[in-house]
C-alpha cells in the first residue's frame, strides 16, 4: 500500500516544477554575491547545514560563494539527468543512488558523513507530549495523528522512513504496523520544509535524520539500531526493507551516508573540489551541524582527483 498522497502524483509534479525554479529565492538563497562561486545542489535534508554552517565556514575559509539549491536525491538525479541543473558539486544523501544514476555524469565521490533516522517533534502538541513520556515511540505513533514523512518517490529520507516502519514491525512484532502508519501520515512533498511544518506546529512529529531537528533546536527520538540506519554493520538487516518508486524502482534499506562530487562539465571545477576538500578537512563543522563522522570517514570512491586529500 502506497503512504496516504500517492493519488495526488500530479500535484507533487506540480510543487517539483515550481521548485526548481523558485528555491533558489527562500531558504536555498545564496550566501554571497561578489567573487568566486561554487553552486551546490544537495540533498534536501543539508539545506540548513549547508546555509547556516558550512556555506558561512567555507566563504570565511576560501573566499568563495557557496551557492545551493536543495532536493531530494531522487529529484536531484532526475534534475541533473535531464539537464534542468548542472551544479558544479552534487551533494547525496544516499551515496549508492547517486553512483548508480548518474554515472554519465560523475565518476568519483567522496563519503564525508553520516546520520540517524528518528522522529523529531513539536513537544507543545499532543503526540510531541506523548513522545515526551515513557511509552515507546510505535505505540505513540500507532494510536495518535499528527506524523509526517518526506515523499519516498522523491528523495531517501522519505523512503527511508517507509523501511524503518517495515524493520520496526518485525522487529517489535506489531502486525499490521506499517500499513496502518502508512494510512494515516502526510506526505511532505518539499523535504526541507519538513522540520519547518513541525516547529510551526502544522504536523505534530516528523521522521527525519537528527540534524534536521538540531537545525530546528526541537527535540529528537532516534530510533534503535535496528532500523536508524546508522550503524554499517546492520547493513544486511537494513537491506531487507525495500520500497519501490512510483516509476518502479525498487530500493533496499542502506546505511545513511552521505556523498559529494563534482559534475564531469562544472563550471567551476577548482572551486568545486575545494568544497570537497573543505568537507573532508572540517568534521567540527558537519558535526555541529548535527551529523556524524564515524571512525573510517571520510572514504573515497572511484578515481577522485589528485588535488582532494583524504
Amino acid at each position: 500500500m502506497s503512504p496516504r498522497g500517492s493519488s495526488q502524483r500530479a500535484h507533487r509534479r506540480e510543487v517539483l516544477a515550481a521548485a526548481t525554479g523558485l528555491v533558489g529565492a527562500g531558504l536555498a538563497g545564496c550566501l554571497g554575491l561578489g567573487g568566486e562561486s561554487v553552486r551546490v545542489l544537495s540533498a534536501g535534508s543539508l539545506a540548513t547545514t549547508f546555509e547556516e554552517y558550512i556555506g558561512p565556514a567555507f566563504e570565511s575559509e576560501r573566499g568563495i560563494d557557496l551557492r545551493g539549491q536543495y532536493f531530494g536525491t531522487n529529484t536531484i538525479v532526475r534534475l541533473v539527468e535531464d539537464r534542468t541543473k548542472q551544479p558544479d558539486v552534487i551533494v547525496g544523501a544516499d551515496a549508492t543512488l547517486l553512483r548508480t544514476q548518474l554515472d554519465s555524469v560523475i565518476d568519483w565521490d567522496v563519503v564525508f558523513a553520516s546520520n540517524a533516522l528518528g522522529i523529531g517533534y513539536n513537544p507543545e502538541t499532543e503526540l510531541g507530549a506523548a513522545l515526551d513520556g515513557p511509552d515507546p515511540w510505535y505505540e505513540v505513533v500507532a494510536e495518535s495523528e499528527g506524523l509526517a514523512i518526506s515523499d519516498p518517490d522523491l528523495d531517501p529520507l522519505g523512503y527511508r522512513a517507509v523501511q524503518a516502519f517495515e524493520l520496526a514491525q518485525h522487529e517489535h512484532g506489531l502486525d499490521g504496523f506499517k500499513e496502518g502508519l502508512l494510512d494515516s501520515v502526510t506526505v511532505e512533498p518539499e523535504e526541507p520544509q519538513l522540520m519547518a511544518e513541525v516547529e510551526a506546529g502544522s504536523v505534530a512529529a516528523a521522521v527525519v535524520y537528527r540534524n534536521m531537528a538540531v537545525d530546528h533546536d526541537l527535540p529528537f527520538v532516534e530510533f534503535p539500531p535496528a532500523y536508524n540506519f546508522a550503524e554499517p554493520s546492520r547493513a544486511e538487516q537494513y537491506a531487507s526493507a525495500t520500497y519501490t518508486t512510483d516509476e518502479g524502482t525498487t530500493v533496499e534499506g542502506r546505511p545513511i551516508l552521505y556523498n559529494a562530487t563534482v559534475h564531469d562539465a562544472a563550471d567551476s571545477p577548482d572551486a568545486g573540489r575545494e568544497l570537497v576538500q573543505f568537507l573532508v578537512d572540517n568534521t567540527a563543522v558537519l558535526t555541529d551541524a548535527g551529523l556524524t563522522v564515524r571512525d573510517g570517514l571520510p572514504t573515497a570512491h572511484g578515481a577522485v582527483p589528485e588535488e582532494i586529500t583524504l
